[in-house]
């Protein structure tokens, strides 16, 4: 009795060594009834594996992760453009600057009458005229564009009247100054400096004026009173060898004569002490007038 215990012991000793290396190895199993059996083996053949799962696939490439040095940019935007700056609309001119008609005269002889055009109207509408048209504007409330629009044009003609014929075609390009008191008796060339203009008066009445330039301050001309003493039609100047046409002598050397120069050049030059005019028929005409002995008062 002892000695099958001592075998049953052992058998179920080796019994459950063999179960658990079984169990180790994968190859042995107990069924329901406690009876151990080979654990089948798995089928390692290749129709035996288990069917790869397939690989997934993309529609569309898998957007990659920016690294920590990529720079994100934002999206452009477009800056709306300015609004487009149009100019002031200006009103066309009635009177256009640099014409010349007998409108431009009026609008000198208007403008003459309101003391803004400082000399005799000429029919040319230059810088002299629009400094006048813009002075006239700034004092009247209109923009000083120094353009003549209807505008300007209907307010300078409500401020002032009518000009007469003498207005608009006086003697002389510049006002005549008050004449000398010598002047106003007998037969007189009246040849006032500072006005630049020569009077030919009789019994102080003017029959004709022009205007004149004088010598330069080396070569001044005399004033005073005087005579004519001579004449000479197509005189040459026997120091300057210069023409000297119509040529009155009233004090030495010096004579009223036409001058070519002053009719080319203008004020911007100067006599040798002569009294030059610039208008060839004024002076040709004014010459078969004079006489000797007729008076020369130049003063200033």
């Amino acid at each position: 009795m002892h000695r099958t215990a001592v075998v049953g012991t052992a058998l179920a000793t080796a019994t459950a060594a063999a179960l658990i290396a079984g169990c180790r190895a994968g190859e042995t199993t107990v069924d329901g009834r406690g009876q151990e059996r080979p654990r089948a083996r798995a089928d390692t053949s290749a129709s035996a594996r288990e069917t790869p799962r397939p690989r997934r696939t993309f529609t569309h490439e898998p957007t990659a992760k920016p690294s920590a040095k990529a720079v994100v940019r934002s999206p452009r935007t477009t800056e709306p453009a300015p609004p487009r700056r149009t100019a002031p609309r200006v009103a066309p001119p009635v009177i256009a600057f640099g014409t010349t008609s007998d409108r431009v005269r009026e609008l000198q002889a208007r403008l003459r009458a309101l003391g803004l055009f400082h000399r005799n109207p000429t029919g040319y509408f230059g810088t002299v005229t629009q400094a006048s048209v813009s002075a006239y504007q700034r004092g009247h409330g209109l923009t000083a564009t120094g353009s003549v629009d209807q505008r300007t044009w209907a307010s300078l003609r409500s401020a002032t009247k009518t000009p007469t014929h003498d207005a608009l075609y006086p003697p002389t390009t510049l006002p005549l100054a008050k004449p000398d008191p010598r002047c106003k008796t007998g037969r007189v060339l009246c040849i006032s400096k500072s006005s630049r203009t020569l009077a030919w008066m009789i019994n102080g009445r003017v029959v004709s004026a022009m205007d004149v330039r004088f010598g330069s301050e080396y070569t001044p001309t005399r004033e005073g009173l005087f005579q004519v003493n001579f004449k000479s039609r197509d005189h040459v100047s026997t120091i300057y060898d210069t023409p000297m046409p119509y040529a009155m002598f009233f004090s030495g050397g010096q004579a009223v004569h036409y001058s070519a120069d002053f009719a080319a050049r203008g004020y911007s030059g100067a006599s040798h002490g002569c009294v030059n005019v610039r208008d060839k028929k004024k002076i040709a005409a004014l010459f078969d007038q004079v006489k000797a002995g007729d008076k020369v008062v130049v003063y200033k």
